[in-house]
């Protein structure tokens, strides 16, 4: 087998994998986070700009209790992010099958909320029942979300799929209809999740979301909030782009739910008053260092590909995409360099779309593992923030600083790769120019 056989099948593999209908369901209802997260970082953003002096001189405006409100929002938004996965992957994945995404996305809702802790222990040793249980409605019960949309999902499709439900005359109204059709799948999922609980409550002396957390979750964010796990996701989301497959989109609705429950639970130190800082209990891999320290001007880190082309580039076809990338990257927008060049299955490029990204990761990884820049906790930035700012918004001067030696880490990955691609491309100039003189 050949190199191009083999990019050929592995393109096609991932493709294959790209397309199944969970997958995408699960990549979408992740993406819909972001008006929660994004919304409840403007919150935290404002509660703690990392500027010297600025919480005293709010204080001194509106009290010493003037980031009350403003957490309030951001707990609400981090603390039920698995309540609006459940929902959103059950109707993307049911809508994509054409059916009642609306209904199911009820039901999945109802069958989680039956899976919860029935009761919570409060910091005096008290048990208190009839509540819900914000543990669990955020980043530690994303999983069992995820498994709950699936499992909804399939069900309310079998049944529609096989006409299994309490059928009613043509007259009568379709909201009427509709709700008897749900009974059928809606009473097979609380008997599912009652048989569920009951096993976990009395025979396991546990509760599902608990048993899922311990069994799934925490091993996988333990692989992920490593160095050889970031370097994985990194790499494997270039791999994917220089391929022709959205990598981010891809791998990003596999890890993000790990990623956001790494950065909630460094949130959760933040609120009992503890510093990230040198804490052991702090995750190092979260959803910053993936969304804005690896991705300036785009997956692939291709701020480093702008720069260095502005530097060494001569050719026309150099010149002119570099002219066109240039606002939609200082934006984190990279697709005019990923299909205008073009990166994708471009021989030169595969190196550094690869190596910078993931030099970035360790950069920033090890900042962080020094103590010279903090963990990061709920606040997020908008993946558009420009590069700099975005690191200076996330932690202050010294996100600033990792930043900006990313994107000249990426440089200088990025300068010998494009000087021979352009020398390529003065050359294919040259012999088309020479071609059009003969005519």
């Amino acid at each position: 087998m050949n190199r191009q056989e083999f990019l050929d099948k592995l393109s096609e593999l991932l493709m294959r994998f790209g397309q199944i209908r969970f997958a995408i369901a699960l990549r979408d209802g992740m993406i819909s986070t972001m008006p929660f997260t994004i919304g409840g970082s403007i919150f935290l953003l404002i509660a703690n700009l990392p500027i010297s002096g600025y919480a005293e001189f709010m204080s001194g405006l509106f009290g010493t209790h003037w980031t009350d409100s403003l957490n309030a929002v951001a707990n609400s938004t981090f603390g039920a992010l698995a309540l609006v996965v459940v929902v959103r992957i059950t109707y993307q994945f049911v809508s994509m099958e054409g059916g009642d995404a609306s209904v199911a996305s009820v039901i999945a809702l109802t069958t989680f909320l039956i899976l919860l802790p029935p009761d919570i222990t409060t910091e005096s040793g008290d048990v208190v029942g009839g509540v819900v249980p914000r543990t669990w409605i955020g980043a530690n019960g994303m999983i069992t979300a995820i498994l709950v949309s699936f499992v909804v999902a399939k069900i309310v499709l079998y049944c529609d799929k096989h006409n299994l439900g309490i059928k009613m005359p043509d007259s009568i109204p379709v909201e009427i209809v509709r709700s008897f059709t749900a009974f059928t799948p809606a009473v097979i999922c609380f008997i599912l999740s009652a048989i569920i609980y009951g096993i976990c409550h009395h025979v396991l002396e546990t509760t599902f979301p608990e048993l899922i957390f311990h069994l799934i979750q925490a091993p996988l964010q333990g692989l992920s909030d490593t160095m050889l796990g970031g370097i994985v996701i990194i790499g494997l989301q270039s791999v994917l782009f220089w391929a022709g497959i959205h990598g981010p989109n891809v791998v990003g609705g596999v890890v993000n739910p790990l990623l956001l429950a790494n950065t909630w639970e460094n949130q959760q130190l933040l609120d009992m008053g503890q510093q990230l800082m040198g804490n052991p209990a702090a995750h190092i891999m979260t959803a910053q260092i993936h969304d804005v320290f690896t991705k300036a001007g785009g997956c692939g880190l291709t701020m480093g590909f702008l720069i260095a082309s502005y530097i060494v580039g001569k050719s026309e076809q150099m010149k002119t995409v570099s002219k066109v990338a240039l606002v939609p990257g200082i934006f984190n927008i990279n697709e005019p360099i990923i299909f205008g060049l073009p990166i994708v299955f471009n021989p030169y490029m595969i190196v550094p779309f690869i190596l910078a990204p993931v030099l970035a990761m360790i950069i920033t990884y090890i900042s962080i593992s020094i103590g010279f820049m903090s963990p990061f906790g709920g606040m997020q930035v908008p993946w558009t923030t420009p590069p700099i700012i975005a690191g200076f918004l996330l932690n202050g001067w010294q996100g600033a600083v990792v930043q900006t030696l990313t994107i000249i880490e990426s440089t200088l990955v990025y300068l010998p790769f494009v000087k021979m691609q352009d020398k390529l491309l003065c050359e294919e100039e040259a012999a088309q120019k020479g071609l059009d003189d003969e005519f």
